[in-house]
C-alpha cells in the first residue's frame, strides 16, 4: 500500500475511504530548521487582495528571497463539471457560466460549440447567432482585462486604477443585463444558437461605450505607464520566456507577451473569427510589463472586434430552426414582463397536441445527443479554454471536462518566483489573471 503525503486511507465496510487533510504543511514545515538553516516557511493566502483570489501559496524564505513556491489550489471548488452529468444538456449551460465567473460567455460558448458538435450542426448555426456571439465574448474580453487591470493594480498600490477599471466594466455588465437579464452567469448561449435577441437599446449603449472606451484606455496609461513605482514593481519581474511558456503548456496574453502570437481565434479559427480584421499583439520580454501591455492592447483590438460584429448584424433568427434541439422556443413575454403572455399560451394550445407534448417532453428531458466524443478549444481571456464532451446517446451529458487556463496556468508561479523577491511573487502571480472559480470548478 502506497503512502500519501496529502491523505491517509483506512478500509471500512464502504470501502477504501480517504481523509483529507491540509496537505503536507506540517511536513514541510518541521523539515526546515529556521535558526540554522535561515529560511523560514510563510502561509500565503489564500487572501483578497495579494493571492488574487482564493489562491493559497507556501513559500519558503531566505530572507526576502523566495527558495521555493508552492501553489495549493482547490479552495473554491464547485463540482460544476460533475453536476453536468445529472442535468440535461440546455441545463448545463446555466452550470458552464459559473466556472470561470468574470468570463462566463467563453463558457458557455464553448459549450454550445462541443454539443453542436455533437449534434452535427454546427453549419446550422445562424448567422445572426455567431454574429452575437462573437460580440458578446468580445465585450466579456473587454470587462475581465478590466478587473485584471483594477485587481492587479490593487494589489501592487494603485488604488485609483482599481476604481477606474470597476467603473467601466460596470457599463459593460449594464450592457449584459439589458441583452441577458443578468450581470453575469447568463445562461445566454445555448446549444443551437443564443437565449434572445440584441435589443435596439443595447446596440445605442454598446456604441456609446466604443466611443468613450478609447479615452478610458489613454487615462489608463498616462496614469500607470509613465510611473516610475508601477514601471519598477512590473519591468523585469516574474520573467517567463516563450520556451518556459510552452514547456508548461501556458497559453493566452501570458505566452503572447512573451513574444509568440498564439490565438486560437487567428490559428484555429472559430465562429468566424478568421473573416474578421484584428491583430494578435505581442511583447517580446516574457515579464509583467509585457502582460500589462498586451492586455490592454487586446482591449483596443476587441474594440475593433465589437464595431465590426455591430456592423455585421443583419435581422434573422438567433436559434436553430430544428424544433426538436432549438430551446428556448418562440416566446411572447407577457404584461408582467416575466411569463409568456396568455396569448401566447392560446396559441401554443390550439396549435396541436402533439407539438405541445413534444414541446413539453423537450422542456422537461431535454433532446438527445449521439454518442461520441469532441473536443472544442476557444481563447478565452486567459488563453485556450477547452471543453471535451462525451455523450453515450442520452439526454445527459456522460461527462465534460473543461481544459481551464487558470489551472493551467498556475504551473508557472514558481518559475516566476523562485529566485525573486517576496513582494515580486504578488505581480506575478497577479499577472497570471488565475480566476479560481475556473482553476477549481
Amino acid at each position: 500500500m502506497t503512502t500519501s503525503n496529502y491523505a491517509t486511507e483506512r478500509e471500512t465496510t464502504e470501502g477504501r475511504v480517504f481523509t483529507v487533510t491540509g496537505g503536507d504543511w506540517d511536513t514541510v514545515v518541521s523539515s526546515t530548521d529556521p535558526i540554522n538553516d535561515e529560511r523560514i516557511v510563510v502561509n500565503m493566502g489564500p487572501q483578497h487582495p495579494s493571492t488574487h483570489g482564493v489562491l493559497r501559496l507556501i513559500l519558503e524564505l531566505e530572507g526576502e528571497t523566495v527558495r521555493e513556491a508552492r501553489s495549493v489550489v482547490g479552495y473554491l471548488h464547485t463540482g460544476i463539471e460533475k453536476n453536468l452529468e445529472y442535468r440535461n444538456w440546455v441545463q448545463g449551460s446555466t452550470f458552464v457560466t459559473r466556472m470561470d465567473y468574470l468570463a462566463p460567455l467563453f463558457n458557455e460558448t464553448a459549450y454550445a460549440l462541443a454539443v453542436e458538435k455533437l449534434l452535427g450542426i454546427t453549419d446550422d448555426i445562424t448567422e445572426r447567432a455567431t454574429t452575437i456571439r462573437v460580440l458578446m465574448m468580445e465585450l466579456n474580453r473587454i470587462s475581465s482585462h478590466l478587473v485584471w487591470l483594477a485587481t492587479t493594480g490593487m494589489e501592487l498600490g494603485a488604488i485609483s486604477i482599481m476604481l477606474y477599471g470597476f467603473r467601466e466594466r460596470e457599463y459593460i455588465l449594464d450592457i449584459f443585463e439589458t441583452i441577458t437579464g443578468l450581470r453575469m452567469n447568463h445562461a445566454y448561449v445555448r446549444p443551437g444558437g443564443v437565449a434572445q435577441d440584441v435589443p435596439d437599446e443595447a446596440i445605442v449603449k454598446i456604441r456609446e461605450f466604443l466611443k468613450m472606451m478609447p479615452k478610458k484606455l489613454k487615462e489608463y496609461e498616462d496614469l500607470l505607464s509613465g510611473q516610475p513605482i508601477w514601471t519598477e514593481r512590473t519591468k523585469n519581474v516574474a520573467v517567463l520566456d516563450v520556451t518556459g511558456c510552452v514547456a508548461l503548456g501556458i497559453t493566452g496574453p501570458v505566452l503572447r507577451s512573451a513574444g509568440l502570437a498564439w490565438d486560437l481565434r487567428k490559428t484555429m479559427p472559430y465562429c468566424g473569427y478568421e473573416t474578421y480584421e484584428f491583430d494578435v499583439p505581442t511583447h517580446p520580454d516574457g515579464d509583467v510589463w509585457g502582460r500589462y501591455l498586451v492586455r490592454l492592447a487586446e482591449i483596443r483590438e476587441s474594440l475593433k472586434l465589437v464595431e465590426q460584429a455591430l456592423d455585421r448584424l443583419r435581422p434573422g433568427p438567433v436559434m436553430v430552426a430544428d424544433r426538436k434541439i432549438a430551446w428556448p422556443a418562440q416566446l411572447a413575454i407577457g404584461v408582467d414582463g416575466m411569463g409568456n403572455s396568455l396569448e401566447h399560451v392560446a396559441k401554443i394550445m390550439g396549435q396541436s397536441m402533439e407539438s405541445l407534448i413534444h414541446h413539453f417532453k423537450l422542456v422537461t428531458e431535454g433532446f438527445r445527443v449521439p454518442p461520441g466524443q469532441v473536443y472544442v478549444g476557444i481563447e478565452s481571456p486567459r488563453g485556450e479554454l477547452g471543453v471535451h464532451a462525451v455523450s453515450d446517446g442520452g439526454t445527459r451529458p456522460y461527462r465534460v471536462h473543461y481544459r481551464e487556463p487558470s489551472f493551467v496556468n498556475l504551473q508557472a508561479l514558481p518559475a516566476m518566483a523562485e529566485g525573486g523577491l517576496i513582494a515580486d511573487v504578488i505581480a506575478g502571480g497577479a499577472s497570471l489573471d488565475p480566476v479560481m472559480g475556473g482553476c477549481d470548478r
